[in-house]
């Protein structure tokens, strides 16, 4: 029995007073100062700037000033009755200015928090990059990285971060604030229905009818590039309908499973970033947008220039950057080059060779992202190859979508809005759910309807296909967690300030393509660099006289240089990274282990990056003329190709159908 104090009774009494009263009388007893410092962040990084908010009393105006253990003021001022005021650009250099000191009239906090020095932002995404190249092993580098990057989140203790990386950063990962969650279940829905037209006997038949054509590995390599460019309107959707139904096609004629995932992934993003048809338009109309008019409220220097910029279309200034992202336009033409020659070098050059001679379609040994192959996906003896039986559900998708952007597009921007609008202003991830449950029915009904499988064997296969994605979703949510941890740590932003030393004004388009490059690298996302670089970028190239004809209408000049670089170097850094979500979804959508994807379409990426920036970002800056650095792009890729590339020789007679179905069943 435990027995209670006098003491200890007497101050529970007290205690349940103070709540009685604090219940009866709580609205006539309101303090009247509450000073606060709101917003202050988790960890401090050395040089890299952090934002607090300051919360004022309710009764009167109060004095206040923030300064560091050594007394340096780095902010003061005076907050009016129940006011608030957000201090920006905060900046610590070193461990010893700790604790920060927020000094109100009457009473004083401090803000504490771990510090690392700013190149420590740079480890937790290097790690786990680092990892997967050296041991081939994508889950476990990317825990390693999303752990390192916890560490000084929880006062250095390993065993606290270990917990931090679910409960705070792969839990969260699939909010839905972010699309993220859609992404997951639109991959399992597709992956269900792959599993239905599989089971059903619709992918073989569809690789029957396309091998009759498709009799040669260019053949099959175009077709896909082909399948790339016309799936335009998102990269998601792109990805996963283009190598899923590609990949039986690729397998029949002896495309390595790299090459596969290399055609997917370089003709998704590019295409849905330069087509003014598309999820990514409105995105980065809209981060343009907010860069003209930041510049136009800086620009006091010249009028005429500052209603340029205010009355520009942001879209117009959107179509006029297009020919000259130069990454993502040879990009394009290298798939296209590889594809039409049989060439190909680096380490693709080897898996193609692979493929080519029977001795596999991936590496052995390889952690495929999505497997296919087992028992439970093949159809039933006897059943009839369909075509269609993969062609309705697929299409199904690809109109539901396309049907779903424009009504959820067309809501938002209002009768009589133009096609491109509409589509800029579309719920890509709602419409991508949308179409990839229609692709299930219609799976489902055709696989009922003619009696090819029952509801039960339906239903088992639509879970065998879920659950062969099962291995990408878990390094999908990992790169996000990853991702996560770069924006806590603020890998972006110090990137770009190191990045962005001032440098002649013609060298300002290849120094941001950089800069987009190394962010997106690092942070895994494409998008998260365009939002940081825009709105930074346009003003200071404007300043620094990048703005120069564009008052009068010229169609190019540094300012558009320098917009076309950061949406091309975000691509590119984004096709390098291996903690990319489409770098993943590309590994998932072919059936290819994730780091053997990332290591041969890299010398790609660097290639088509180490051509395009001093021919195309430099050039044109210094005059030449936006067709010639396209040509000699062009030319240059095709004798790289032709110098370095090694030729593949050709499977003839692969199309034939004499033991197709044993093939495919392998």
């Amino acid at each position: 029995m435990t027995r209670v104090s006098s003491s200890a009774r007497t101050g529970r009494l007290r205690l349940l007073a103070v709540l009685a009263g604090l219940i009866v009388l709580g609205p006539l007893s309101t303090p009247t100062l509450a000073q606060e410092v709101e917003d202050t962040p988790r960890v401090f990084i050395g040089g890299t700037p952090f934002d607090l908010m300051v919360v004022g009393s309710e009764g009167e105006s109060i004095l206040f000033r923030i300064e560091t253990a050594r007394g340096r003021v780095m902010a003061q001022g005076e907050i009016g009755p129940g006011g608030s005021e957000e201090l920006a650009g905060l900046v610590i250099e070193r461990r010893s200015e700790l604790p920060i000191r927020a000094v109100f009239e009457q009473t004083q906090s401090e803000i504490s928090a771990s510090f690392v020095p700013g190149w420590f932002s740079l480890l937790p995404p290097l790690l786990a990059i680092a990892l997967a190249l050296v041991f081939r092993e994508v889950v476990i580098s990317l825990f390693a990285g999303v752990w390192l990057g916890a560490l000084p989140l929880v006062g250095f203790n390993p065993i606290t971060a270990l917990w931090r990386v679910i409960d705070e950063f792969a839990v969260p990962a699939l909010g839905d604030t972010s699309g993220q969650t859609q992404i997951v279940v639109f991959s399992l829905l597709l992956g269900g229905m792959v599993g239905i037209i599989t089971r059903n006997g619709g992918t073989r038949g569809i690789v029957g009818t396309v091998v009759n054509w498709a009799t040669t590995r260019r053949r099959g390599k175009l077709a896909t590039w082909s399948a790339g460019l016309a799936i335009f309107f998102d990269d998601y959707a792109n990805t996963l309908i283009v190598g899923n139904t590609m990949r039986p096609i690729t397998d029949r004629l002896k495309i390595s499973r790299e090459k596969l995932a290399y055609l997917v992934d370089s003709t998704a993003a590019p295409v849905a970033a330069i087509v003014p048809i598309s999820t990514w338009v409105g995105y980065e109309i809209s981060l343009i947008s907010d860069g003209l008019r930041i510049a136009a409220e800086q620009q006091t220097t010249s009028p005429a220039l500052a209603g340029a910029l205010l009355s520009a279309s942001p879209l117009s200034v959107f179509i006029q950057t297009i020919p000259y992202r130069f990454y993502p336009l040879m990009a394009l033409y290298l798939v296209f080059l590889t594809s039409w020659t049989n060439r190909d070098f680096g380490p693709m050059a080897s898996a193609e060779a692979r493929a080519a001679s029977g001795k596999g379609l991936f590496r052995p040994g390889a952690l495929l992202s999505t497997d296919a192959s087992g028992e439970a996906m093949q159809p039933p003896p006897g059943v009839t190859e369909r075509w269609w039986n993969a062609a309705l559900p697929v299409m199904t998708v690809i109109a539901v979508v396309l049907g779903g952007l424009y009504a959820t597009g067309s809501a938002v921007a209002g009768p009589g809005a133009s096609l491109m609008s509409v589509f800029g202003e579309a719920d890509p991830f709602t419409t991508l759910l949308w179409g990839s449950l229609a692709g299930c029915i219609v799976a489902l009904l055709l696989s009922v309807g003619q009696r090819i499988l029952s509801i039960q064997e339906t239903i088992g296969a639509l879970i065998e296909g879920m659950r062969a994605m099962v291995v990408a979703v878990i390094i999908l949510v990992l790169a996000w967690s990853l991702g996560s941890v770069t924006e806590v740590l603020g890998t972006a932003q110090y990137l770009s300030q190191i990045l962005s030393e001032r440098l002649p004004l013609e060298l300002i388009p290849a120094l941001v393509f950089l800069t987009a490059a190394a962010i997106s690298f690092a942070t895994g996302t494409s998008w998260g660099a365009m939002a940081i670089l825009l709105p930074l970028v346009i003003p200071l190239t404007v300043s620094l006289g990048g703005g120069t004809g564009f008052e009068a209408g010229a169609q190019y000049s540094i300012l558009l240089g320098a917009i076309s670089s950061v949406l091309a170097g975000a691509i590119f850094g984004d096709h390098c990274s291996p903690i990319s979500d489409t770098t993943v979804l590309s590994s998932m959508a072919s059936s290819c282990d994730h780091v053997d994807h990332v290591r041969t379409q890299l010398p790609y990426a660097m290639v088509v990056a180490a051509i395009t920036v001093p021919l195309g970002d430099i050039g044109t800056a210094f005059g030449l003329p936006v067709w010639v650095a396209l040509a000699g792009g062009a030319l240059t890729l095709y004798l790289v190709l032709r110098w370095r590339g090694r030729e593949i020789t050709e499977v003839y007679g692969c199309g034939s159908q004499s033991s197709f179905s044993e093939e495919l069943s392998q």
